[in-house]
């Protein structure tokens, strides 16, 4: 069995992000770019469902801007097989919409044929948390989200799901879509050997018209603002003088 990992190029986690100072979005400008966190945790588990001989090949996929080469060589150094990148945009800036991205994913399922897509819950950029979902629907095949824990047997996946209430399990058919949870597992990190062997690992590169889809915006950016900042804290020394500040506050 085959499994496709889509992956996104997004802002390092542990960088702050900054707004543009005219709002029209977020500053890349000499910004550190990482694979998202989501997706680091889904080629983990596909690299791991390799090792214990569930599958043959991974296939680590990525669908934006031509630097998003250096997102799927960490994916090849992790131990993907082979990648593939759809050269969606030319600037950094633009964000592919979830819908254009399930579209292009469902084209190279119909092509590669994979049992299996492992994708992150959400990438951290944008928080959309859809493109798994539409492509269960594009593709008319099950899905199981918010995973935490995976098994593979045979023409079956179970499935733990991080739900509100708690922890759910599923049992879904194969083929089927999987977006991972942080708690699925953790990532390894790239060693060197292998970093040097995935610059000689097949990168194929492709555009949207390859698979006929129209990656035209449907959405508008109408202003972007950072968080409001905190009021500083004060030191009470009583819980009655807690009850009397937070009456004040209007908070009780």
């Amino acid at each position: 069995m085959k499994v496709l990992v889509p992956v996104k190029r997004v802002i390092d986690y542990n960088v702050k992000v900054r707004v543009k100072a005219d709002g029209s979005g977020v500053d890349l400008a000499n910004v550190k770019m990482s694979m998202n966190p989501f997706d680091e945790i889904a080629v983990e588990e596909a690299i791991r469902l390799r090792e214990a001989g569930k599958v043959e090949e991974v296939v680590a996929v990525s669908i934006g801007v031509k630097q998003a080469q250096e997102t799927l060589r960490t994916a090849l150094a992790m131990g993907a097989d082979r990648a593939i990148l759809v050269v969606a945009s030319e600037d950094v800036h633009q964000d592919i919409e979830p819908l254009a991205v399930a579209k292009i994913l469902a084209g190279i399922v119909k092509q590669e044929n994979p049992g299996l897509v492992i994708c992150g819950k959400q990438a951290i950029d944008n928080d959309m948390n859809a493109t798994g979902q539409m492509l269960s629907a594009l593709l008319g095949w099950s899905q199981a989200t918010f995973a935490s824990e995976v098994s593979i047997d045979g023409d079956h996946a179970t499935v733990t799901r991080e739900v509100d209430g708690g922890l759910q399990t599923i049992k879904v058919k194969m083929p089927t879509i999987i977006s991972v949870d942080l708690r699925l597992n953790e990532p390894r990190y790239a060693s060197l050997p292998n970093i040097m062997k995935a610059k000689k690992k097949p990168l194929d590169e492709k555009t949207p018209a390859d698979y006929g889809v129209d990656i035209t915006p449907r959405l508008s950016v109408v202003k972007t603002v950072e968080p409001g900042t905190r009021k500083a804290g004060i030191m009470v020394k009583s819980v009655d003088e807690l009850v009397e500040k937070l009456k004040e506050a209007g908070a009780v």
